[in-house]
């Protein structure tokens, strides 16, 4: 049975700093979510925050309130909230004594180790709860190094890379990988980042929490425990930051270890700077495409819209001069669907092709 959980998310759910929440809202494996935390958005569904209907979640605009309303106490208490400074601000580490102190494991994202916390762990001994470090690597006695491996499979590799950091690369991989399920393949998902662990993916690693010459070798891992375990028909890769990010050096080792044969690039149109960097503007999807395919063997063979701040009549004209302009299938997963991103991965890989065809 999953786990149940109360997400902490205040000022952030809905929005790009919330991606954890909102990820765990869309899709979670691995817990059965009861409630958001977010003042700003009380009284709502979670699903209504998302534009995505009514989900039953409601958003309480307190921890008190949540656990008043709730008919049960949740095991578990998440951070919901990815900070680009990625440490718990003051008032944030009260909050989760006082979840523990009512029983709940505290489940952490962040980079800062809250088992590597004294008072934390006082805390936990003392209320007889867990704390679970979601980044927190292997020890390096447990890292790989690229081995080289991955050259060996015939499987086809697809990586999700997008030109921002939380633009929905990892939504739109999700997506995909039920898609080609439904049409008949079989497809391993390769989570990259925390939210994709925390939603149960079977298989991954939080990348920028390794050391960096490490990346590569454990991308590599993770496909080929995939690969071994499973014999997908197709792999998909998670994507993170972007390769034209000051800021991040993910995708680089995403792209060296996965080495994908296809690239789908995520992009937001409206998004005018870099989202925790706003002296920074967005790079065009074209130049990002070419800076891909310029650093990488892989081929991009889709795009995919993040819709923030876009109406329904915006999206459909951007996706209708982008496959003019740059003449690839684009579509927006979360209003279409994905049969365009299925229709372009049989024509990139016609050894597909003697599987099920698309599901309509």
């Amino acid at each position: 049975m999953k786990n149940t959980a109360l997400i902490y998310c205040e000022n952030n759910f809905g929005k790009m700093d919330g991606k954890t929440a909102n990820g765990l809202i869309r899709q979670s494996g691995k817990y059965d979510i009861t409630g958001v935390i977010d003042s700003t958005k009380a009284g709502l569904d979670a699903g209504e925050v998302l534009d995505e209907g009514k989900n039953g979640i409601p958003v309480f605009n307190s921890l008190e309130q949540a656990i008043e309303r709730l008919e049960k106490m949740p095991t578990d208490f998440i951070y919901g909230i990815a900070p680009a400074e990625a440490f718990l601000k003051s008032e944030e580490r009260e909050l989760l004594f006082q979840a523990m102190k009512l029983g709940m494991n505290i489940i952490n994202p962040l980079h800062e180790f809250l088992a590597e916390d004294k008072e934390f762990m006082q805390y936990a001994d003392q209320y007889s709860v867990t704390i679970v470090d979601v980044r927190k690597p292997p020890l390096k006695k447990d890292l790989h190094l690229f081995s080289g491996q991955i050259l060996s499979i015939e499987t086809p590799v697809v990586a999700v890379l997008g030109t921002d950091s939380a633009v929905g690369k990892r939504t739109t991989a999700v997506l995909l990988q039920a898609a080609l399920e439904k049409a008949g393949f079989s497809a391993a998902f390769i989570a990259t980042g925390q939210t994709g662990l925390l939603q149960g993916a079977a298989y991954g690693a939080a990348v920028d929490a390794l050391p960096s010459q490490y990346i590569t070798g454990e991308i590599e891992n993770q496909i080929m425990k995939a690969y071994n375990t499973e014999h997908p028909d197709i792999i998909i890769v998670e994507g993170q930051g972007a390769l034209s990010h000051p800021a991040y050096i993910s995708s680089s080792g995403i792209l060296k270890g996965a080495r994908p044969g296809a690239v789908i690039v995520q992009h937001p149109p409206m998004r005018v700077n870099l989202g925790d960097f706003p002296f920074m503007k967005m790079p065009t999807v074209k130049s990002e495409i070419e800076l891909i395919e310029n650093f990488s063997h892989s081929k991009v063979v889709a795009i995919t819209i993040n819709h923030e701040n876009m109406t329904d009549p915006q999206i459909d004209q951007t996706v209708d001069r982008y496959e003019k302009e740059l003449g690839l299938p684009t579509t927006d997963v979360l209003k279409h669907g994905c049969d365009k991103l299925v229709q372009s991965i049989l024509t990139a890989f016609p050894s597909l092709s003697h599987k099920k065809t698309l599901v309509r």
